[in-house]
């Protein structure tokens, strides 16, 4: 009877984790224009079952980037073009394309681009982050890096960004370290 309900649970559970397999082409992925960079969201908390998050994002040359803090979810950041320096914690690193980083939730957190375009994977456990995104950018009209503005962000923005960062547990903490 054990035997039984074990060879069960595993049925249901190849059924379930097939019934969320997909894949996603280069071009593919739900695409928004968010603090100055492209964000095209390649897995969901749905897909993933709530286990990850994963966001493919195109930055700008000389993006600056902004020090904050997740206190639900960890941050990895897998490099795969451009350079960029990377700020956790009091470490500060240089990533080139291969590099991969680590950055725990409560630990402040930011990077600026070096040289690029940079190219680059957000994956964030557990899932959700993909919801500030949605909340706090805009859907991309084309697949690229959208326009930067040439004045920093107003108070009022910043105060709403702030806002939408606490509801996913986050706070911005300011420009990154040195700027």
């Amino acid at each position: 009877m054990e035997e039984q309900a074990s060879k069960e649970a595993l049925l249901n559970a190849a059924e379930d984790a097939a019934s969320r397999t997909f894949a996603q082409e280069p071009s593919e992925g739900e695409a928004w224009w968010w603090v100055g960079v492209l964000a095209t969201i390649k897995a969901t908390k749905e897909q993933t079952d709530g286990r990850y998050t994963l966001v493919e994002i195109l930055a700008p040359e000389g993006y600056p980037g902004v020090l904050h803090v997740h206190h639900r979810e960890d941050e990895g950041f897998w490099i795969l073009e451009g350079e960029l320096t990377v700020y956790v914690g009091d470490q500060t690193m240089k990533a080139r394309p291969g590099s991969f980083l680590f950055g725990p939730k409560d630990v402040p957190h930011a990077f600026t681009v070096d040289s690029g375009p940079a190219r680059l994977l957000f994956i964030l456990s557990p899932a959700g982050f993909e919801d500030l995104i949605r909340e706090m950018g805009e859907p991309a009209r084309e697949m690229t890096i959208p326009l930067q503005p040439e004045e920093p962000p107003s108070e009022a923005e910043m105060e709403r960004m702030a806002a939408i960062a606490a509801k996913y547990g986050g706070e911005i903490l300011g420009p990154p370290p040195g700027q």
